[in-house]
């Protein structure tokens, strides 16, 4: 069945599932919805409207899923419960520890109105979770180990924008190599946030702006910045747009376990994501998870979902037949 898509907000992450849709055959855009002016925004699909967020309800019947490309920091625990009232919805929410309280929000929506919503994909929170979950599934005697990078954080980035004051900014993730080297040795380190990462920012200042204050709002600022050692770079708008306009990131999951009676039997788990444009990467992610969410509410499976509650093979395109004729 098609899936009629529509899309909140413009920026990267929604261009990046305007280019998925156009992958997925089965997939539809109707419409993007924006709190911009809706004649400033031009979008690559020809024939679909671009309208404003005022417009949104007039679609409750036109739109089988709704994709929110808003930031985790204020946008999204605000609009995926909202919007969930109306439409089935997929969010990328990734401040993890906020994610128990914004999958209740959702839930209680989702519930009233009947529909289906899916809260934290993409690739982490998202694909790096559902491997995370097998991969302690398989080894229960072990230990998690997440690194991200090195490449920009989409959230992290949008949190440091929205700081007064600031004109642009990036922030890019770094493993730290050792940590990294410890892990795949096989050493079982015990490592802090702190030991695991590095954030370092690059951040244009409006003209006149205190940057000292800045500063000081980004390394504090909790569930982003607060627990890393961070590097806080101003630089001109000239340098920003010459030596920072790509949008590369990645990263690994481990889990290194035993097994056997004697426990003398060492395993390690490692997955890996090398990706040249995060949003463009998530978006694919989040328009193969609208075809589930799209079957699941057709099938009366309401309410709050995450990747773990979706079986694999409803994100695909293909029948059950040739999943397992091909891909088994």
């Amino acid at each position: 069945m098609t899936t009629r898509i529509g899309i909140i907000g413009y920026g990267n992450l929604a261009k990046g599932v305007e280019s998925a849709i156009r992958q997925n055959p089965d997939m539809q855009l109707t419409a993007v919805f924006t709190r911009r002016d809706p004649s400033s925004v031009k979008i690559k699909t020809s024939g679909v409207p671009v309208l404003s967020v005022n417009d949104v309800e007039n679609f409750k019947d036109k739109i089988d899923v709704m994709i929110i490309c808003g930031g985790s920091a204020t946008d999204l625990p605000e609009m995926t419960p909202m919007y969930s009232k109306m439409f089935n919805c997929i969010d990328s929410f990734d401040t993890h520890a906020n994610i128990p309280i914004h999958f209740d929000n959702v839930d209680a929506a989702c519930r009233e109105a009947g529909t289906t919503s899916l809260i934290s994909c993409g690739w982490d929170p998202g694909m790096f979770s559902v491997q995370r979950l097998y991969a302690n599934c398989i080894l229960p005697e072990g230990k998690d180990y997440t690194f991200w990078g090195e490449g920009v954080s989409q959230g992290h980035s949008d949190a440091i924008r929205r700081i007064p004051g600031v004109k642009n900014g990036k922030q890019y993730t770094i493993p730290i190599d050792s940590a990294l080297e410890a892990v795949r040795s096989g050493r079982n380190p015990n490592l802090t946030t702190r030991q695991k990462h590095k954030r370092v920012c690059y951040v244009v200042p409006e003209e006149d702006a205190d940057t000292a204050f800045i500063e000081n709002a980004i390394k504090t600022m909790p569930n982003y910045f607060a627990d890393y050692d961070t590097t806080v770079n101003f630089i001109s708008e000239e340098i920003f747009n010459r030596d920072h306009s790509g949008m590369n990131h990645g990263g690994f999951v481990f889990r290194s376990g035993v097994t056997g009676f004697d426990k003398d039997s060492r395993h390690l788990i490692e997955y890996s994501l090398k990706l040249d444009s995060n949003p463009e990467f998530t978006g694919s992610v989040l328009v193969a998870y609208a075809r589930a969410i799209h079957r699941m509410n057709a099938a009366g499976d309401i309410g709050c979902k995450t990747v773990f509650d979706i079986a694999p093979a409803q994100l695909s395109i293909l029948s059950a037949y040739d999943i397992r004729a091909h891909l088994l």
